[in-house]
């Protein structure tokens, strides 16, 4: 539990668990375009043949992954701190859970963005 009594623990607890946000958005953005760009130039190089996984499919979909635990380990941090602030530290105008639904949100669309890319690529 924490002692301070000073909304400014919840803010940067949730200033913390925005960053993290960001950095998960960051990667999966990243490992799309790792992922997209790869079959461009697959495409490009073999005109006759489908494309096929190869290096930039997993080099994407490891970053998009790595997206995705960020994010869940977000959610999972940020619940854990509200959970050790008393009800005085969170201020009346703010919602507690936005952060931690916007967190869990970015994982689950991050693990569809994977199956999708699974799905349109061939083996």
């Amino acid at each position: 539990m924490s002692d301070l009594n000073d909304p400014r623990v919840y803010f940067a607890a949730e200033r913390t668990a925005l960053a993290w946000n960001r950095t998960a958005l960051t990667l999966m953005a990243f490992g799309f375009a790792v992922e997209r760009f790869g079959l461009y130039m697959q495409m490009m190089m073999e005109k006759n043949e489908e494309p096929a996984r190869g290096g930039p499919f997993w080099f994407g979909v490891i970053f998009i992954a790595m997206g995705c635990i960020f994010s869940a380990a977000a959610a999972k941090q940020y619940r854990g701190i509200l959970t050790t602030l008393r009800p005085v530290e969170i201020p009346a105008q703010a919602n507690p859970h936005l952060a931690l639904a916007l967190n869990l949100m970015i994982a689950a669309l991050s693990a569809a963005l994977i199956v999708y890319l699974f799905c349109t690529n061939k083996l």
